[in-house]
């Protein structure tokens, strides 16, 4: 069977292949994940092999951890009506596997339960797997799904977990626990993905970038999710994933079929940052990758709901100028929105702000030879809103009472025919009347008691979820050329399953550089920089009020999808000036940027950060020091960078229109190493000294190979 295994030259999984699996077997399991070639071949694991840890745990095996598959059949008879029956399965494989290059399928079963299992594993490009199961009721009485996780195992050494919180303008925060016998359990019930973005990794003691022996677990799903990472005194541990299912959500009739999500499943013995190009690297293959992302303009903190054609007008005048690629009209177009608290769900242009329509600024935007984007927020509803006086039924709950608002709006339901109909050709004639190329989507609250009304209240997250990609996924097959953007009250829901429907993710509702560096950094962990929105804001920031320089600011913003959330009206022309001189710069740097494999440095300093991009054939290297805060001492920092070929000689040279003060930080105005050529190794191994700098700058080093 195919297995991933950890390469140890660096490079993230691969794929092998096992002795046969036998009819009538139990489920296969993957043998020991870092099991090497010795086992190649063999049709029973010895007993000086690692301990088999089957894909889905079951208690017919002997294991008294979670099981894997957790519901029961609800019979009636004469007697009444039963539940808890069928409740553990003992799978077993029914024929041969079907195997091709890159796909695993194995379909089990278990006559007694009547239940069917089919389990396939895909190898991703770049190196990933991605494993999903799928249950079938094969028997007449209903059968109720509680929950279906897929399991993989974890070397005895892997004890340390790296996950993530996170919030509104602070999402993905590293955050370590280590591994105890019991049960660590991991659950993000907000109904969409979460600001904490829900992934796991569990390594060796103290991994970090570059070292350590690193699994990272997560599931390609936009709704509720739940890992758990366990063991007990006879079981070794392993890490779960799958889809947190509310109560009665999943209810399979004979013949119908559960699919988990796909598990995204990624290794490495060199610590994170094989695992993050791996997920690049399968990222750059999807039809909707951005190929080049332009320069934006959004005009959110500019004008906020203030919407006025002149106003518009001029913003896109010096847009224009500075040469921004795309503006785009964020929240406050449409009927009633002077406010965040009432028109959503009225999705039609508000004659009494546009009594033309959006048309003649869309054409005056094109007319400047930029694009033209829009703001909806399609899965939301206020109060006060014509949709839902009209139609209060549309409203997601769980009984007779809404529940309680956040940013004075509900949730809309669009597991309702008539409610996803109403959303999707209000949408269709927007976008039908005049030229919009892109669409930012909104989702702006949690869904709370997320019920659905057509069905007594009952739990719908997963058919919510369901219909929100169905609703995508309508829109763009009616809208070819528009491009779409993913934003849940900024960075909400950034998954690997949203990932495949989009082209850029809105990181943060935080536009502060200085945070903007952490979130940045740690969203890179699975979304290529490409993806991630990062802005210029304004030199004091509308959520801090902390100020910093332009330079700052842009060289934070260059290594993502780089844009504007500024009043440009308000800047000097010295500003407008710089703006255009970093805009050029990354123009023509962004096709490197977007190629490359990102390397984060692992330093002493907790005052410094460094990272930056190294292109595929080793040729070049961009990297980023940043000083974020006093240093404690003045010893400066090294920065060792891998990847470079270590035979080869690189010349360095300070890049991006900010150059190092060299009188101040004590720098060589040419380089950071003057006119010296050094190899590779010498950059890995010795590395590059920068002195103490100011806080809150950043110095751009372009390393090409001689």
């Amino acid at each position: 069977m195919l297995f991933p295994q950890s390469a140890h030259s660096g490079q993230p999984l691969t794929c092998m292949a096992l002795g046969p699996i036998t009819p009538g077997a139990d489920i296969p399991d993957i043998r020991g994940f870092y099991a090497g070639p010795e086992l190649d071949g063999l049709e029973q694991t010895p007993a000086w092999a690692p301990t088999h840890s089957p894909l889905l745990l079951e208690h017919a095996q002997n294991t008294y951890l979670h099981p894997g598959l957790t519901g029961y059949r609800i019979t009636q008879d004469p007697d009444g009506i039963h539940a808890g029956r069928s409740w553990s399965p003992r799978f077993l494989v029914e024929s041969q596997p079907e195997q091709t290059a890159d796909s695993l399928t194995i379909k089990a079963g278990d006559e007694d339960a009547q239940l069917g299992l089919e389990t396939r594993v895909e190898a991703m490009a770049g190196g990933s797997l991605r494993i999903r199961h799928t249950l079938r009721n094969l028997g007449a009485d209903p059968f109720l799904l509680e929950g279906l996780e897929v399991r993989l195992p974890l070397d005895d050494e892997q004890t340390q977990i790296l996950d993530f919180a996170g919030r509104h303008e602070r999402e993905r925060s590293p955050q370590r626990h280590d591994l105890a016998d019991g049960a660590w359990v991991r659950e993000f019930r907000w109904g969409r993905t979460g600001f904490e973005g829900p992934v796991v990794m569990v390594g060796t003691p103290g991994f970090n970038f570059h070292h350590g022996r690193v699994l990272c677990v997560q599931p390609a799903w936009s709704g509720n999710t739940v890992f758990r990472v366990d063991r007990n005194s006879s079981t070794p541990a392993g890490v779960s994933a799958g889809e947190l299912l509310m109560p009665g959500e999943v209810v399979l009739d004979q013949g119908q079929e559960y699919s988990t999500p796909w598990i995204v499943v990624t290794a490495s013995d060199h610590g994170m940052d094989p695992i993050m190009n791996s997920l690049h690297d399968w990222e750059r293959t999807l039809p909707e990758h951005p190929r080049e992302q332009p320069v934006i303009l959004n005009v959110w903190e500019a004008i906020t709901f203030n919407h006025d054609f002149n106003t518009l007008r001029d913003l896109a005048d010096l847009a224009a100028r500075i040469g921004a690629e795309r503006l785009v009209l964020d929240d406050g177009w449409f009927h009633l929105r002077r406010d965040d608290k009432a028109g959503l769900g009225d999705w039609w242009v508000d004659p009494a702000v546009w009594p033309q329509g959006l048309e003649p600024l869309v054409d005056y935007v094109h007319k400047l030879g930029m694009q033209f984007g829009l703001w909806f927020e399609p899965e939301m509803i206020n109060p006060d809103s014509d949709a839902c006086r009209d139609h209060p039924e549309w409203v997601m709950r769980a009984s007779s009472r809404n529940p309680e608002l956040q940013r004075n709006q509900l949730v809309l339901d669009l597991t309702n025919p008539q409610a996803f109909d109403h959303v999707l050709e209000a949408m269709t004639k927007v976008l039908e009347s005049c030229q919009i190329d892109y669409v930012k989507w909104d989702h702006n609250r949690d869904l709370l008691e997320a019920g659905s009304q057509t069905h007594g209240g009952a739990p719908a997250i997963h058919e919510q979820t369901l219909a929100y990609y169905r609703l995508l996924d309508t829109l763009r097959a009616r809208f070819p050329t528009v491009e779409w953007e993913s934003c849940a009250s900024g960075g909400g829901r950034i998954d690997l399953g949203v990932i495949e429907k989009i082209r850029r993710f809105w990181n943060s509702d935080m536009t502060d550089a200085l945070s903007r560096q952490l979130i940045q950094r740690w969203t890179e962990q699975t979304v290529a920089p490409e993806y991630i929105g990062a802005h210029i804001s304004q030199p004091s920031s509308q959520q801090t009020g902390r100020t910093y320089g332009l330079d700052f600011r842009a060289a934070t913003a260059v290594f993502g999808s780089m844009g504007i959330e500024w009043d440009i009206r308000q800047a000097g022309e010295e500003d407008l000036e710089r703006l255009k001189e970093w805009i050029t710069w990354y123009k023509v740097n962004r096709g490197f940027l977007h190629s490359g494999h990102v390397v984060r440095l692992d330093l002493a300093d907790p005052s410094v950060l460094a990272h930056g991009v190294v292109a595929p054939d080793r040729s070049r290297a961009i990297m980023a020091h940043v000083q974020l805060d006093e240093s404690l001492h003045n010893r400066g920092v090294y920065l060792r960078i891998p990847g470079l070929d270590p035979k080869a000689r690189y010349r360095l040279a300070w890049t991006g229109p900010a150059k190092p003060r060299a009188s101040l930080e004590h720098l060589d105005p040419i380089g950071p190493l003057g006119d010296a050529e050094v190899t590779g190794t010498y950059l890995e191994r010795v590395g590059i000294r920068i002195p103490r700098c100011q806080p809150e700058t950043i110095r751009l080093i372009d390393l090409v190979r001689v």
